[in-house]
Protein backbone atom coordinates (compact mmCIF):
# COMPACT_ATOMS: atom_id res chain seq x y z
CA UNK A 1 0.00 0.00 0.00
CA UNK A 2 2.01 3.15 -1.49
CA UNK A 3 1.79 6.03 1.29
CA UNK A 4 0.81 9.97 0.36
CA UNK A 5 3.35 11.80 1.18
CA UNK A 6 1.87 13.52 4.02
CA UNK A 7 1.93 10.45 5.62
CA UNK A 8 5.75 10.63 4.69
CA UNK A 9 5.95 13.59 6.87
CA UNK A 10 4.14 12.61 9.88
CA UNK A 11 6.22 8.92 9.50
CA UNK A 12 9.61 11.15 9.07
CA UNK A 13 8.67 13.39 12.31
CA UNK A 14 8.02 10.00 14.37
CA UNK A 15 11.05 8.64 13.69
CA UNK A 16 12.85 11.95 14.50
CA UNK A 17 10.72 12.14 18.10
CA UNK A 18 11.54 8.24 18.62
CA UNK A 19 15.60 9.11 17.75
CA UNK A 20 15.58 12.10 19.52
CA UNK A 21 12.26 12.61 21.70
CA UNK A 22 14.55 10.95 25.03
CA UNK A 23 16.90 14.05 25.12
CA UNK A 24 13.68 16.20 24.68
CA UNK A 25 11.71 14.62 26.91
CA UNK A 26 9.44 13.24 23.86
CA UNK A 27 10.17 9.94 23.46
CA UNK A 28 12.21 7.05 24.58
CA UNK A 29 12.14 4.66 22.23
CA UNK A 30 14.33 1.79 24.15
CA UNK A 31 16.69 0.35 21.53
CA UNK A 32 16.86 -3.52 21.78
CA UNK A 33 20.44 -4.59 21.79
CA UNK A 34 18.95 -8.14 21.52
CA UNK A 35 16.65 -10.62 20.19
CA UNK A 36 13.88 -10.62 23.03
CA UNK A 37 13.28 -14.62 21.28
CA UNK A 38 9.27 -13.68 21.05
CA UNK A 39 7.53 -15.72 18.76
CA UNK A 40 6.57 -13.40 15.58
CA UNK A 41 3.06 -14.98 15.73
CA UNK A 42 2.26 -14.65 19.39
CA UNK A 43 -0.74 -12.89 20.25
CA UNK A 44 -0.62 -9.00 20.35
CA UNK A 45 -3.35 -7.09 22.98
CA UNK A 46 -4.63 -3.55 22.03
CA UNK A 47 -6.19 -1.55 24.54
CA UNK A 48 -8.51 1.39 23.46
CA UNK A 49 -6.23 4.36 22.85
CA UNK A 50 -7.08 7.19 26.13
CA UNK A 51 -7.90 10.51 25.58
CA UNK A 52 -5.65 13.56 27.42
CA UNK A 53 -7.49 17.07 27.31
CA UNK A 54 -7.11 18.58 30.91
CA UNK A 55 -4.40 20.40 29.89
CA UNK A 56 -5.98 21.78 26.22
CA UNK A 57 -7.18 25.22 26.25
CA UNK A 58 -10.44 24.43 24.97
CA UNK A 59 -12.05 21.41 25.97
CA UNK A 60 -14.50 20.23 23.41
CA UNK A 61 -17.20 17.49 23.70
CA UNK A 62 -15.74 16.52 20.07
CA UNK A 63 -12.26 15.57 21.64
CA UNK A 64 -13.60 12.12 22.51
CA UNK A 65 -14.03 11.46 18.99
CA UNK A 66 -10.25 11.91 18.31
CA UNK A 67 -9.16 8.98 20.51
CA UNK A 68 -11.72 6.86 19.07
CA UNK A 69 -10.91 7.43 15.75
CA UNK A 70 -6.92 6.68 16.77
CA UNK A 71 -8.41 3.32 18.40
CA UNK A 72 -10.32 2.48 15.30
CA UNK A 73 -7.27 3.31 12.68
CA UNK A 74 -4.76 1.38 14.79
CA UNK A 75 -7.02 -1.53 15.51
CA UNK A 76 -7.90 -1.54 11.60
CA UNK A 77 -4.24 -1.49 10.48
CA UNK A 78 -2.95 -4.02 13.02
CA UNK A 79 -5.78 -6.40 11.65
CA UNK A 80 -5.27 -5.62 8.31
CA UNK A 81 -1.30 -6.43 8.98
CA UNK A 82 -1.15 -9.08 11.91
CA UNK A 83 -4.93 -11.32 11.06
CA UNK A 84 -5.85 -13.00 13.88
CA UNK A 85 -2.84 -12.56 16.08
CA UNK A 86 -4.74 -9.36 17.27
CA UNK A 87 -6.39 -9.44 20.71
CA UNK A 88 -9.03 -6.61 20.75
CA UNK A 89 -12.42 -5.28 21.18
CA UNK A 90 -15.55 -6.73 23.51
CA UNK A 91 -13.02 -10.29 24.61
CA UNK A 92 -9.95 -7.50 25.74
CA UNK A 93 -12.29 -5.11 27.31
CA UNK A 94 -13.76 -7.62 29.49
CA UNK A 95 -10.32 -8.92 30.68
CA UNK A 96 -9.46 -5.19 31.39
CA UNK A 97 -12.82 -4.55 33.51
CA UNK A 98 -12.18 -8.17 35.28
CA UNK A 99 -11.97 -7.62 39.27
CA UNK A 100 -7.57 -9.32 38.61
CA UNK A 101 -6.94 -6.32 36.51
CA UNK A 102 -9.27 -3.62 38.54
CA UNK A 103 -6.76 -4.67 41.50
CA UNK A 104 -4.08 -3.39 39.24
CA UNK A 105 -5.43 0.14 38.75
CA UNK A 106 -6.57 2.05 41.82
CA UNK A 107 -9.97 2.71 39.88
CA UNK A 108 -8.12 4.27 36.80
CA UNK A 109 -8.64 2.94 33.59
CA UNK A 110 -6.92 0.06 32.13
CA UNK A 111 -5.76 1.85 29.08
CA UNK A 112 -3.32 4.75 30.78
CA UNK A 113 -1.76 2.19 33.42
CA UNK A 114 0.90 -0.21 31.81
CA UNK A 115 0.79 -2.31 34.80
CA UNK A 116 -3.00 -3.14 33.96
CA UNK A 117 -1.96 -3.79 30.69
CA UNK A 118 0.67 -5.94 31.15
CA UNK A 119 -1.61 -7.88 33.64
CA UNK A 120 -4.39 -8.25 30.80
CA UNK A 121 -2.06 -9.27 28.59
CA UNK A 122 -1.22 -12.04 30.76
CA UNK A 123 -4.50 -13.42 31.72
CA UNK A 124 -4.87 -13.84 27.62
CA UNK A 125 -1.54 -15.36 27.48
CA UNK A 126 -0.40 -12.28 24.93
CA UNK A 127 3.56 -11.11 25.25
CA UNK A 128 2.83 -7.98 23.55
CA UNK A 129 0.57 -5.31 24.33
CA UNK A 130 -0.05 -1.80 22.69
CA UNK A 131 -1.10 1.12 24.34
CA UNK A 132 -2.17 4.59 22.90
CA UNK A 133 -3.22 7.88 23.79
CA UNK A 134 -4.20 11.58 21.94
CA UNK A 135 -3.50 14.47 23.96
CA UNK A 136 -5.22 18.01 23.24
CA UNK A 137 -3.19 21.51 23.63
CA UNK A 138 -5.08 23.20 21.20
CA UNK A 139 -7.49 22.24 18.55
CA UNK A 140 -4.99 22.49 15.68
CA UNK A 141 -2.20 20.83 17.76
CA UNK A 142 -2.55 17.20 19.28
CA UNK A 143 -0.21 14.27 20.07
CA UNK A 144 0.03 10.95 19.35
CA UNK A 145 1.82 8.39 21.78
CA UNK A 146 2.13 5.12 21.29
CA UNK A 147 3.81 2.33 23.27
CA UNK A 148 4.67 -1.57 22.22
CA UNK A 149 5.48 -3.31 25.66
CA UNK A 150 6.86 -6.80 25.97
CA UNK A 151 4.66 -8.41 28.74
CA UNK A 152 6.79 -11.12 30.22
CA UNK A 153 9.79 -8.53 31.10
CA UNK A 154 7.49 -5.26 31.10
CA UNK A 155 10.09 -3.70 28.45
CA UNK A 156 8.53 -0.97 26.63
CA UNK A 157 10.40 -1.74 23.23
CA UNK A 158 8.58 1.02 21.27
CA UNK A 159 7.49 4.23 22.72
CA UNK A 160 6.94 6.88 20.18
CA UNK A 161 5.77 10.09 20.35
CA UNK A 162 4.56 12.76 17.60
CA UNK A 163 3.21 16.24 17.79
CA UNK A 164 0.12 16.36 15.11
CA UNK A 165 -0.26 19.43 13.79
CA UNK A 166 -2.86 20.56 11.47
CA UNK A 167 -6.47 19.00 10.44
CA UNK A 168 -6.65 16.60 14.00
CA UNK A 169 -8.44 13.92 12.19
CA UNK A 170 -6.30 13.34 8.93
CA UNK A 171 -3.01 14.30 11.10
CA UNK A 172 -4.19 11.10 13.81
CA UNK A 173 -5.40 8.86 11.14
CA UNK A 174 -1.65 9.05 9.73
CA UNK A 175 -0.22 8.88 13.32
CA UNK A 176 -2.09 5.99 14.01
CA UNK A 177 -1.23 4.10 10.77
CA UNK A 178 2.38 4.77 10.78
CA UNK A 179 2.62 3.30 14.51
CA UNK A 180 0.87 0.20 13.96
CA UNK A 181 3.42 -0.63 11.01
CA UNK A 182 6.52 -0.12 13.33
CA UNK A 183 4.37 -2.72 15.92
CA UNK A 184 4.06 -4.95 13.55
CA UNK A 185 7.87 -4.44 12.58
CA UNK A 186 8.78 -5.56 15.82
CA UNK A 187 6.74 -7.96 16.88
CA UNK A 188 7.72 -10.12 13.45
CA UNK A 189 11.10 -9.03 14.38
CA UNK A 190 10.54 -11.07 17.42
CA UNK A 191 11.51 -7.47 19.44
CA UNK A 192 13.78 -5.63 17.94
CA UNK A 193 12.60 -2.24 17.53
CA UNK A 194 13.67 -0.78 13.67
CA UNK A 195 13.91 3.39 14.09
CA UNK A 196 13.43 4.06 10.66
CA UNK A 197 10.27 3.87 8.28
CA UNK A 198 10.08 1.30 5.10
CA UNK A 199 11.90 3.12 2.09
Amino acid sequence: MTRSRFEWQVAAALTVLSLTGAAHGLAQSVPSTSVLRADPGAPVVILPVALYNAQANLQEMSDPANAVLSTEVLTGKLRELLGKQLLSGRQIDSVARSSEARAVTGNQPCNVIVACARKVAQLVQAPWVVMGKVSKTSNLIWLFTGQLIYVPTGEIVLDDSTELKGEPQAMIRAGSRIFAERVVRTVRAGGVANNFPNP
